[in-house]
């Protein structure tokens, strides 16, 4: 007997400071293999998962969607209640709700955005060493928003690959880019 397979979105949110990045690896803490183990729990079947967009050890995420199957019948909120019990404190899923069988997280994606938060004094940080880019000498945020808006729009970014980067092609755009300056940051 075939059991119904239903696909499902989910939207992951983690501190990447105790784990080597996204994508399961042998022998490293990876998110991808926590988010796996605790969904397997819930399941009680194996479960593989697809990101939108992966990430390198130490970053972090507040919106990272996922893909996963499975036949197990699970309310959204069990799915959710039960991951997140059996996930470690830095990670936590923020939903999980049934989609398309034709959705893909990755290739469906089409926007992404980022954050990047420097503090710039001349001490360097105790607690937030983790979370964020310490620059010890004066910066004019004025000048680098100027100089940052010759990055909108469609660029090739070939230079900045990674050797085995798996990305169909190296033409991305940019259509926002701020820098502003809150006290220190």
């Amino acid at each position: 007997m075939n059991k119904r397979v239903t696909k499902f979105a989910a939207c992951v949110e983690y501190d990447g400071s105790a784990f080597r990045g996204w994508q399961r690896q042998p022998q490293v803490d990876t998110i991808q293999f926590r988010v796996e183990k605790a969904l397997s729990r819930v399941a009680n079947e194996p479960i593989d998962t697809v990101v939108a967009g992966r990430t390198d050890a130490g970053v972090h995420a507040t919106g990272q969607v996922i893909h996963f199957e499975s036949s197990a019948r699970r309310q959204e909120y069990e799915w959710v209640m039960g991951g997140n019990s059996n996930l470690p404190k830095g990670i936590a899923l923020k939903w999980v709700t049934p989609i398309a069988s034709n959705f893909h997280a990755r290739h469906k994606a089409f926007q992404r955005s980022y954050r990047y938060v420097i503090l710039n004094r001349p001490v360097r940080p105790t607690y937030l060493s983790n979370y964020v880019t310490w620059f010890y000498q004066p910066l004019d945020e004025k000048k680098m928003h100027q100089a940052g808006q010759y990055l909108l729009g469609e660029h090739d970014f070939t230079s900045f690959r990674a050797v085995g980067c798996q990305a169909s092609h190296p033409v991305r755009t940019i259509k926002m880019l701020t820098v502003s300056r809150d006290s220190e940051m």
